[in-house]
């Protein structure tokens, strides 16, 4: 659930620890017997009326979690963020002194209303998108759900409900996979395991029982408890029946929930959004008050010194940042969504982008899921129903979770006359599997009192408890030449790509209860399973894909190394270094680090292996994602910079995951990854658009501020020109992205900012200076007579103004808008590289705008009058020459950097 930031904040936390103990202390110290009484419940369950009457009670069984606000609070929110309350107190600035200061016929509220036009234009789309986003994503996250099995209105048979209909009295029933729906006392159990590591740290599975150990358990921790099992925890092997009798808020996990919602990890592009807002800001704060010098001390009129610097700083304001990266994020999970892909996590779809390296499973992903049972052989190598009929009994009689080899040796209920199995033997006890010993084991007893020990597992364990082997009938001691002969055998058939078990067994056991691993000894070797799961035909195409999209796919398995190298070799995975699960544990850090450099196939692992391979990738500076299903794969998920899974996936690895996948196929990967450049891409372009055009109109301003003895444009003017070029970048997330740019994962990289901003920024400096000389002495003398400026006095000089003010006006909105085509790619804009035709449509109606707003009525208010016709042809020559230069910076500073967004 919130395992990575979960143990930390427990063992900070002491008070927290200790919610309700005595409560829970009483519950485990309560007999048996008196459980269901003491929670007004019975076996078979509570009725409905109870269940109503408790839910009214105890409300829904939900932790506390990031709920979603109500539209009013939501809208309300998109106006927090820095840039937005820059250009309010902007606004608040404007108001009084344009308005509540000024007389009452020189009121003046047109650069209220355009700054509170900006203000409400970021904010609206913002909701829209976030609403829009969180309608989708809900509708998503509907589509997973977790359930509990539950017990209710006096039935035998169980029931599946959602998770957050329990109540306190439900009677649950749990088995391998599940989650604990919420804080359950135990009331029978079978070998019920259960693995309390997202709430301890702990990877040790603890075995949970109806009584204690300790008698009057008081005192401690009540993690420790024998007969408790906390909301979080999840089911190894075994099964048990428990009470509900805390849920929600008032289980154990929900009193320390409100301590870590809100606190999820920033990932490295949170802190790169972060650190340009920052940076843009304190690049605001520092050249407004330069600005306002310069003018002030150079025309001597302060009041306009301020309105123009205030003017600036609303220019300078990147007000459409949190807008442009929500709509982002939101277009990806709808597209992703259509992709068979669920997002949890809407930031995780950026990590998606970053991904360089994809840690999987082989079972469903490089394999057809559907494993057929294809020999089962006694130890001359003959097929041997004797096999199968063990093999069945310990498949049949376990507790655990029954996956896909279990069930393929199912499948023979029919072959083997076994539909009334369980008339004819019962199940004396289990010692389940685990991961360290590979093997697994069934007691069970027929009709004539016959008891023994049925145990299936990997071939190298198998052969460690076998002390005797059966041959032609007879049962002969274990010699080292049996053992070779047996690896042989089962290599050839690794070989093949059938993954191979052993089946052996011990009669006549004198032993009752309480069995343990202890007791897997001298056991007799009967025979071999050998499953085949054929690799998928688009296994190997979706591994290329990745590989040329630049991620390195390794595979982590826990099947034996032959096995996963057969498969591996099948669907294109490099088998020069494969690493082993037994190689691994002698190996240090350092020693293990640098063979996972070169090696792509991890066979025979541990779950804790598995995650120890992801730290260690993580820590030589990769984004590592996971893709996986199983019990054993909710460490790794949640270790990883991206956790996979799918949505027939086991309770505790859904809850892990980051991404829910419809259908477990590398393909539909690879297409989430793509995905998660373009958004990455759309998102750069906007940051870089926005620094480099701050940056060079700093230069800009500056130099007209200091060298002309007018203001270079009105405050209404550049208020307008913002506006207008803000209007233009709506559609950005809308763009499409080079296919070049999507050939290689894209991780945040601060330092390229600086850079970009300081090459590129500066060009429209160039032009805009260009821009000044040509109005202020071709233009403007042009249109009062031939006269220069300083000849000028009066009504011509301001005529004059007016025309450099217009002439700017354009230029500025024009070229600020072509630049948007000029870095969006790192080709030949328009020509090898085209903008998507809603980002042409826009600018192309924002430029027309700009040009026309001069002729008309709302120009000649705000103080723009209409230019000559000479002037569009050096506006032309202007643009081009922009371009042009822009273009030659440009593929310098990509042969130079080799990068560009």
């Amino acid at each position: 659930m919130y395992s990575k930031q979960l143990v930390t904040i427990m063992k900070k936390n002491k008070k927290t620890q200790q919610y309700n103990s005595e409560k829970v202390f009483l519950t485990a110290n309560r007999p048996i017997d008196s459980v269901y009484n003491h929670f007004e419940t019975s076996r078979g369950g509570l009725t409905d009326e109870q269940v109503e009457d408790f839910r009214d009670k105890y409300g829904e069984n939900e932790i506390a979690h990031e709920k979603r606000d109500a539209g009013l609070v939501a809208f309300i929110k998109t106006f927090i963020n820095p840039f937005i309350g820059i250009l309010m107190l902007l606004a608040i600035v404007s108001l009084v002194i344009d308005v509540l200061m000024a007389n009452e016929g020189e009121k003046e509220w047109i650069t209220v209303i355009i700054i509170s036009t900006m203000v409400l234009l970021s904010a609206i789309l913002r909701f829209v998108q976030e609403q829009k986003s969180n309608k989708e994503s809900e509708a998503l996250r509907k589509m997973v759900k977790n359930t509990a099995t539950v017990y209710r209105n006096g039935s035998k048979t169980s029931i599946e409900i959602n998770i957050s209909e329990l109540v306190p009295g439900d009677v649950v029933y749990l088995a391998a996979g599940d989650m604990i729906p919420a804080d359950i006392r135990i009331v029978e159990s079978k070998d019920l395991f259960v693995s309390q590591s997202s709430l301890t740290g702990e990877s040790d599975a603890i075995e949970k029982i109806p009584g204690l150990k300790k008698q009057e358990h008081k005192t401690g921790s009540v993690v420790e408890l024998d007969n408790i099992c906390f909301m979080g925890s999840n089911v190894i092997s075994g099964s048990g029946i428990g009470v509900v009798f805390a849920t929600g808020q008032y289980t154990y996990l929900g009193t320390i929930a409100k301590s870590i919602v809100g606190v999820r990890a920033q990932t490295n592009f949170d802190v790169g959004i972060n650190k340009v807002s920052l940076l843009l800001i304190r690049f605001m704060l520092v050249m407004v008050p330069f600005v306002f010098l310069i003018n002030g001390l150079t025309k001597g009129e302060w009041f306009n010194a301020f309105i123009f610097a205030v003017s600036v700083a609303v220019g300078l304001t990147p007000e459409m940042l949190p807008m442009i990266v929500t709509s982002n994020l939101a277009k990806g999970a709808v597209a992703m969504s259509k992709r068979k892909t669920i997002v949890k996590n809407l930031n995780s779809i950026q990590s998606f982008g970053a991904m360089n390296i994809l840690c999987t499973d082989k079972t469903g992903t490089l394999t057809n899921d559907k494993i057929i049972l294809e020999r089962y052989i006694n130890v001359d190598g003959k097929e041997d129903n004797r096999v199968l009929r063990h093999a069945y009994f310990n498949s049949y009689f376990q507790t655990g979770l029954k996956n896909l080899i279990d069930q393929a040796i199912l499948s023979h209920t029919q072959e083997l006359g076994f539909e009334n199995l369980e008339a004819n033997y019962k199940k004396v006890d289990e010692i389940p599997f685990d991961f360290n010993r590979r093997r697994m084991s069934v007691i069970i007893e027929d009709k004539e009192g016959k008891r023994q020990i049925i145990t299936k597992g990997a071939i190298e364990e198998m052969l460690e408890i076998c002390s005797h082997v059966e041959i032609n009938g007879e049962v002969i001691p274990m010699i080292d030449k049996v053992k070779e002969l047996a690896l042989m055998d089962a290599g050839e058939m690794n070989n093949e790509g059938m993954r191979v078990l052993a089946v052996a067994h011990k009669s006549w056991i004198e032993k009752e209860l309480d069995f343990a691993v202890e007791d897997e000894t001298d056991m007799v070797l009967i025979g071999f399973l050998a499953f085949l799961d054929p690799p998928k035909i688009s296994a190997k195409n979706a591994i290329t894909q990745l590989h040329a999209h630049g991620v390195e796919v390794k595979v982590l398995s826990g099947d034996n190394a032959a096995v996963v190298k057969t498969i591996c070799q099948q669907v294109g995975v490099d088998i020069s270094h494969i690493l082993t699960g037994p190689e691994i544990e002698s190996m240090d850090d350092e020693g293990l680090g640098k063979r996972i450099v070169d090696a792509k196939v991890f066979a025979k692992l541990t779950p804790m292996q598995k995650t120890r391979i992801i730290i260690l990738l993580q820590n030589q500076g990769n984004t590592v994602g996971f893709l996986g299903d199983g019990i054993n794969d909710a460490s790794a998920l949640r270790q990883s910079d991206i956790g996979i899974s799918v949505d027939t996936a086991v309770d505790i690895a859904k809850e892990s995951a980051d991404i829910i996948l419809l259908e477990k196929d590398l393909m539909v990967l690879e297409e989430g990854v793509l995905e998660g450049r373009r958004i990455f891409g759309n998102i750069m372009k906007y940051i870089k658009m926005t620094a480099s055009s701050n940056f060079g109109n700093m230069f800009s301003v500056l130099a007209a501020s200091a060298f002309l003895p007018f203001l270079p444009m009105l405050p209404i003017h550049i208020l307008v020109n913002n506006l207008l070029y803000d209007i233009s970048q709506i559609t950005i997330p809308f763009d499409k992205v080079d296919k070049e740019y999507l050939q290689k994962p894209r991780k945040w990289d601060a330092s390229d900012l600086s850079r970009f901003m300081i090459y590129i920024g500066p060009i429209s400096s160039i032009f805009d200076i260009t821009t000044y000389l040509l109005m202020f002495f071709v233009i403007g003398p042009a249109v009062v007579g031939g006269v220069s400026y300083f000849a000028l006095s009066g009504v011509d000089q301001l005529t004059f103004q007016q025309v450099f003010h217009t002439g700017w006006f354009i230029e500025s909105l024009l070229s600020q808008t072509l630049i948007v085509h000029m870095i969006r790619t790192r080709k030949i804009p328009f020509i090898q590289s085209r903008a998507s035709w809603p980002v042409l449509l826009l600018t192309s109606s924002i430029m027309a705008i700009g040009i026309v707003i001069p002729f008309t009525a709302l120009g000649a208010r705000i103080g723009l009058v209409a230019l000559p016709w000479s002037f569009f042809p050096w506006l032309i020559l202007t643009l081009l020459c922009y371009c042009g230069l822009t273009q030659i910076i440009k593929q310098w500073y990509v042969r130079r950097f080799t990068r560009w967004l």
